[in-house]
């Protein structure tokens, strides 16, 4: 086989910016184009080839073609028809939503999914420019409910003042958000399953018909936890993502 690319497949996003044009030279149009899908299995948004005699075919048809020669034996017996990782960039021009992502087995049983560890690799960042990494302290399920429900979770993460080159390990469970002025190669599971807890400078946390639910690694536990748009919040379980409650409308759909 021959050195495949593929045609990028853009993504607007509210925090998005121009960067990806002006630095990498993607066929933008936006002001707000915030991510640019490298390589991707992801139902959907298929990544297809844009160069030499296999032009045209999905991301699919190639595996489907060449299973062994593209995926390599293992990874084709383990993982078959599906293409295992997401490769993306990342241009945040603001700040993006704090958020966290499930694990394999969470994802599987709610959203048929495969969970989402991911790696940051920092392309370009201003001058201060942070990222969100965890909590800076061990924090009890206590303390973290009472600065969901005072506004003051930030005041207990972890903010890493970052530079060209840097590399994050994002695991499952890990509370994270990337700050403004950065571009980054995020390299993923394939998922787009994604959990926030605050929408950064976007308001109130809204997904899924007014509500989101969201599971948080509290250092020794996990603690799964429910949001409404009044931003009220209710611990749920502390059991390693076994189980995660919604709140819609007021009713508990635990």
């Amino acid at each position: 086989m021959y050195p495949i690319k593929f045609k990028p497949i853009l993504k607007e996003r509210l925090w998005g910016g121009t960067k990806l044009k002006t630095l990498f030279n993607k066929p933008i149009e936006s002001d707000i184009t915030g991510e640019s899908w490298e390589v991707s299995g992801v139902p959907g948004d298929i990544s297809v080839v844009a160069n030499g005699a296999l032009e045209g075919k999905s991301l699919q048809e190639l595996i489907d073609l060449y299973p062994n020669e593209l995926l390599g034996k293992h990874v084709h017996q383990r993982f078959g028809r599906d293409f295992p990782i997401l490769i993306k960039f990342i241009d945040a021009r603001e700040d993006l939503s704090i958020q966290v992502h499930p694990n394999d087995k969470l994802a599987k049983e709610r959203h048929n999914s495969f969970g989402k560890t991911e790696m940051w690799y920092v392309l370009h960042a201003d001058a201060d420019a942070e990222l969100i990494v965890g909590f800076n302290k061990t924090v009890t399920k206590e303390e973290y409910q009472q600065h969901l429900d005072n506004g003051t979770l930030t005041d207990i993460l972890n903010y890493e003042k970052v530079k060209d080159g840097d590399t994050f390990f994002i695991n499952t469970g890990k509370v994270h958000a990337i700050g403004k002025g950065i571009i980054i190669a995020e390299i993923q599971q394939t998922s787009d399953i994604t959990y926030r807890t605050i929408n950064s400078n976007w308001g109130t946390v809204v997904a899924n018909n007014d509500f989101t639910s969201f599971a948080v690694d509290c250092h020794s536990f996990i603690a799964s936890c429910c949001a409404t748009t009044e931003r009220s919040y209710t611990i749920c379980t502390e059991l390693n993502f076994a189980r995660v409650c919604t709140i819609s409308n007021g009713v508990d759909a635990c």
